[in-house]
């Protein structure tokens, strides 16, 4: 046995993860953890944090650093003990051990506990484990910092929005007279691209780890950002071959089959690849006139219309819409210049957050290229 090693379950233990059904999520101050992200909000916690979590049955592998007292949703495994290590560096050194090939599972991936327990790790000195945290976390904090960046000039895009067109968007019904040079539009009127795309036969290799990024449902999660962890390839002779589904710059999404149907995202400056596509659970839409990106995201985003494309909903089973469906969305719609002007006062707002978004990407890319380095050794701390 080398004395410099030690099993996993003498540097962390884990515990399952607590029921909580999904009707039960509620608003709070505590977030429910799933596998691969925060499901939802509660107002009670199971576990004080900061505490870590990765995926019992779904995904496995991922790892999430939760500061703040949270409830880890049975779907998890949580870090019941720290046995002294330095919590920071846990969730790092754990990150570079692919959990994933202890599946115990067959049609649902599953992760036994019992299975990883004598796995080996690294024996690393408490003072050596704080400075490796620190370096690691100086690129998570300007991560998070932008991240906050880029939650605030989206909600001050959605303010500018909301104070121009706002009183408008009640509901049909509310619109007594419309500006001049403002009308109800379908939404098939104003697009010249509604498509979603598609997958090869037999759906996708969980093995491929090059070709090109083929972008589900569960990356529709709001501007700027992206979950790399997530996503998964489509060989390039696929992807040269797809007529439908290819993202072009500020292609709208929009989840088109699953629970919540009706989210929204936009993609720009090749961000979040210079070449990608969607799956065919994802609708891709651009209108006939590149000016009228932004506000359609906008309005397509504002919770009105997220309501209006979850009513959409044509199946009982598996909640989706189709582009029928869509088209026939009524849309209260301004004149060119009403536009041109709406686009003047948000444009920077929205190209800066792909700019930190990018940034992000960066950022992520250096820390996960040092992190294997300063855990075996390589580079001295």
């Amino acid at each position: 046995m080398n004395s410099t090693e030690i099993s996993l379950e003498d540097f962390v233990s884990f515990q399952r993860g607590f029921d909580l059904p999904k009707k039960d999520f509620i608003e709070g101050d505590y977030p429910v953890v799933g596998s691969t992200s925060i499901l939802g909000y509660h107002n009670v916690y199971k576990v004080k944090g900061p505490g870590l979590v990765t995926g019992r049955s779904g995904t496995l592998g991922n790892f999430q650093y939760i500061v703040s007292d949270f409830w880890p949703h049975n779907t998890t495994l949580w870090v019941k003990n720290f046995k002294g290590n330095n919590s920071r560096f846990v969730y790092y050194y754990l990150l570079t051990i692919n959990l994933a090939k202890f599946n115990s599972g067959g049609a649902v991936p599953t992760l036994n506990r019992n299975l990883i327990k004598n796995y080996r790790v690294a024996k690393i000195s408490i003072e050596k484990q704080i400075k490796i945290a620190a370096i690691l976390s100086a690129y998570d904090d300007l991560i998070e910092n932008n991240l906050r960046r880029i939650k605030l000039l989206e909600e001050a895009a959605q303010l500018i929005y909301k104070e121009q067109f706002g009183d408008f968007l009640l509901s049909d019904d509310s619109i007594k007279q419309l500006p001049k040079g403002f009308s109800i539009k379908l939404l098939g009127e104003i697009s010249a691209k509604l498509e979603s795309g598609s997958r090869p036969k037999g759906g996708i290799d969980k093995k491929l780890r090059s070709g090109v990024p083929s972008i589900g449902a569960e990356n529709v999660i709001g501007l700027g950002k992206y979950n790399y962890q997530a996503e998964k390839m489509i060989p390039e002779s696929f992807f040269a071959k797809m007529k439908n589904g290819v993202i072009e710059d500020r292609d709208i999404l929009i989840y088109k089959d699953g629970a919540y149907i009706g989210k929204t995202s936009l993609f720009q400056d090749d961000f979040p690849y210079t070449k990608c596509c969607v799956n065919e659970h994802v609708f891709l839409i651009h209108c006939s006139n590149r000016l009228y990106q932004y506000f359609l995201f906008l309005t397509l985003n504002h919770p009105l219309y997220y309501k209006k494309m979850q009513n959409l909903n044509a199946n009982s089973a598996q909640p989706g819409i189709n582009q029928v469906a869509v088209k026939s969305l009524s849309l209260i719609w301004p004149d060119e210049k009403t536009i041109i002007s709406f686009n003047h006062k948000i444009e920077s707002m929205i190209s800066l957050i792909f700019n930190l978004a990018k940034q992000n990407r960066l950022l992520q890319q250096a820390r996960d290229l040092l992190l294997p380095k300063l855990m075996t050794g390589e580079i001295e701390v």
